[in-house]
């Protein structure tokens, strides 16, 4: 498959996480973020598991778990904990972020230099997303932007370190996904239980709900996502990240009856500009062997998209 073909197929999985909000206020229980959370990783590991019927070997039960720390379990739980506590879409201007950590980590890494391009290519995303989503308000909660700040980092660490790792001899992209989500939502299941209580009760538009997170949100999301960043560079697949807070407000101006101004639309445009640039004037990737390591209250649609590796 050419590389544009994998970067759109890649792009579906930030584009499917900015239905997050709406899905979460229109269907979910409020004021369930880590059963939310878990709803979403755990049911989706464990149905990719049963399809790929691979356990991890050796010390790749070590890394799984890591990496699935990374990317979900920790991600998952700072990412609700940031929307909750921060207002209008400050929590997605912070985790807008994740592509200039992930230039960093990818320099440490992977050895990839940082270039100017890239780490002007990540500013200009952030501030485009600052437009569209950034609303005057408020005194800033510390708590909630350091878990925003906590939340990008995780998952763009999770981001490199996936990259690095690659994925054992003969276990495929869907193994991995499976491992990740299983041990990601695993981790989260006990704070639900002991932070939120007993589960609540669910009707028939809560059930659909969590049917959808946890299958096209998650399952097939992260699948897509962990299959780019194997044929991807890391910083490709980061900068796709700004197209979660994007279509979530695009979700909110047309199914929630929410307005688009002349500000959020030029932010708009510099997001989904600084993402086409982040794609081009990459070298591609080199391939390295598998198993080896290589170097209740509304807010904003974009407070509950993942942001930026974002996640």
């Amino acid at each position: 498959m050419n590389r544009p073909a994998v970067i759109l197929l890649t792009a579906l999985a930030p584009v499917s996480w900015g239905t997050t909000y709406a899905v979460t206020t229109e269907f979910l229980p409020p004021d369930r973020p880590l059963f939310t959370g878990m709803m979403r990783a755990l049911p989706a590991g464990l149905v990719l598991l049963a399809l790929a019927r691979v356990l991890p070997r050796g010390v790749w039960w070590g890394k799984a778990t890591v990496l699935g720390a990374l990317n979900i379990g920790a991600f998952f739980p700072l990412l609700f904990l940031s929307a909750y506590r921060l207002p209008g879409g400050m929590a997605a201007v912070v985790g807008s972020v994740g592509p200039l950590i992930v230039v960093g980590l990818s320099a440490v890494l992977l050895g990839q230099r940082p270039t100017a391009r890239s780490v002007l290519t990540g500013v200009v995303a952030a501030f485009g997303v600052s437009l569209v989503v950034l609303k005057a308000a408020g005194a800033l909660d510390a708590v909630g932007v350091a878990a925003a700040f906590t939340s990008a980092a995780s998952m763009s660490a999770g981001t490199v370190l996936t990259k690095r790792w690659g994925r054992p001899d003969g276990v495929g992209p869907l193994a991995l996904t499976a491992w990740q989500l299983t041990a990601g939502g695993l981790l989260i299941a006990p704070l639900a239980l002991l932070v939120e209580g007993a589960p609540p009760a669910l009707d028939g538009r809560a059930v659909g709900g969590y049917v959808y997170l946890a299958l096209a949100n998650t399952a097939v999301a992260y699948w897509l996502w962990f299959r780019g960043i194997g044929r991807l560079t890391a910083t490709q697949v980061t900068f796709l990240g700004p197209l979660s807070p994007l279509t979530a407000a695009v979700v909110g101006w047309a199914a929630l009856d929410q307005t688009l101004t002349p500000v959020q639309l030029a932010g708009m445009a510099l997001a989904f500009g600084a993402t086409v640039a982040g794609q081009s004037g990459v070298r591609p990737p080199v391939r390295h062997s598998f198993g080896s390591s290589g170097p209740g209250h509304r807010k904003s649609p974009t407070d509950l998209a993942l942001p930026s590796p974002r996640r």
